[in-house]
């Protein structure tokens, strides 16, 4: 964060105690240690002594913050140093508690050894194991919240993840790879976005801020800059809703197509899918829609024509009043199953469950393969292999809003108002 928004009123929710998340590795010198030619005074020895159970540390005689060693220092730094410098002019106080793990005798070989087996063999957590504790630090403050720092989005993204991952109607329901498992690690992974993936991309889609300008869509789930109001009046459990649903009608789509690129991938036969009867097109290893980008590419294409077509199809008609009553902000999160189900049911009564009908199935036509499907031909192959990498996802986005014009349309015309902002 910049030294502006640390200091904002806004930040006191994100502020937490200081603390050292790693010992400081220190090596004590024996007696008759040399260093550089040099060999320490036994004045200057730190010893450590047994006393009762435990070890205890005795500094040399008249040792002070000003002390310094008649010929060399008695403790060496493996691992930490620049932790340690961080506290140069500053003090702590008296109960600060600094995690230290202390080595005796060590020649340099051994500390070298440490200092790599500390900072090279250590791996990274995944992104996805890493938002899989978001729920732990949930509150309600947070959730409200869209302005400022990327966590309260991260967040919100995160609680609409989970429903997808769970909801018994959702298409995703137990096929997003939650925890960010390797393929060799989980039957079908390989066939399953990622939650980090996931989160990515509804940060890029319609959990961003709600603006139109004229290179830019916004976000339907989004507030203007400095905002944490959405501009849609739509609970977290109706945004659920309306991903579910649109993944619903999608999914129904093209798994009815009679496209020769559906036919073509229904003849796959592939034992790693979670049973047979699953239809390829939609969660097959060579759609597309089992891809970041082709996830992606889907969760733009539907934010951007309603985001154009907002007053158009009354998108603020629909509200939390007309679905729950009475029970009005008590079906607020989208992790509450039965506040989704009831958020599904109103939306399919909507002119805006008809908009996207006719959306998922003109996108049923568009050719979803990767370019690893078997029997495409070359020229085929690198057409859809375009979409590989991060540059794909620009390149999906435009093509499906560019098959959605040819339709004509009232989707058409939005597909047409889209890229008339993104080319």
């Amino acid at each position: 964060m910049s030294e502006a928004n640390r200091t904002s009123p806004d930040a006191d929710e994100l502020r937490k105690p200081g603390w050292l998340p790693t010992a400081i590795l220190v090596n004590v010198l024996p007696p008759n240690a040399e260093r550089h030619k040099k060999k320490i005074e036994k004045s200057d020895l730190v010893v450590v002594e047994e006393a009762d159970g435990h070890s205890q540390l005795v500094l040399p005689e008249g040792f002070s913050e000003k002390w310094n060693p008649s010929s060399i220092y008695p403790l060496e730094v493996i691992d930490g140093q620049h932790r340690l410098w961080a506290f140069e002019g500053f003090d702590p106080g008296d109960d600060y508690e600094l995690p230290v793990v202390l080595f005796a005798g060590l020649d340099h070989s051994w500390q070298a050894y440490l200092f790599w087996s500390v900072n090279i063999t250590p791996k990274r957590i995944n992104r996805s194991l890493a938002f899989d504790l978001y729920p732990l630090l949930r509150r309600e403050t947070w959730l409200d919240k869209l302005a400022g720092h990327s966590i309260y989005r991260e967040t919100r993204c995160q609680e609409l993840v989970e429903s997808l991952w769970r909801h018994p109607e959702s298409p995703w329901k137990q096929r997003i790879n939650m925890l960010g498992e390797k393929s060799s690690e989980l039957a079908g992974a390989a066939l399953m976005v990622t939650q980090a993936a996931w989160i990515r991309s509804l940060m890029a889609t319609f959990v961003k801020p709600f603006e139109n300008g004229p290179t830019r869509m916004g976000g339907l789930f989004g507030a203007p800059k400095a905002s944490n109001e959405p501009v849609l009046p739509w609970t977290r459990s109706m945004q659920a809703a309306f991903l579910i649903f649109s993944g619903m009608l999608l999914q129904n789509a093209v798994e009815k197509s009679k496209a020769p690129w559906a036919e073509s991938l229904r003849k796959v036969k592939d034992p790693e899918l979670f049973s047979s009867e699953t239809d390829q097109t939609f969660f097959g290893r060579h759609s597309l829609l089992t891809t970041d980008q082709g996830i992606r590419g889907f969760l733009h294409v539907f934010n951007d024509i309603c985001f154009v077509q907002a007053e158009e199809l009354e998108l603020h008609a629909w509200t939390e009043d007309e679905i729950f009553g009475s029970a009005k902000g008590k079906k607020n999160a989208a992790t509450d199953d039965s506040a989704v189900s009831g958020a599904l049911a109103s939306l399919k009564t909507t002119a805006l469950a008809a908009f996207l009908k006719k959306a998922a199935n003109s996108l049923a036509g568009y050719d979803w393969r990767t370019s690893s499907a078997p029997g495409l031909t070359e020229s085929a192959r690198l057409r859809q292999a375009v979409f590989r990498g991060s540059s794909g996802y620009k390149e999906m986005r435009v093509q499906l809003l560019r098959h959605l014009e040819k339709d004509g349309g009232d989707v058409g015309e939005a597909a047409k108002a889209v890229l008339g902002s993104v080319n």
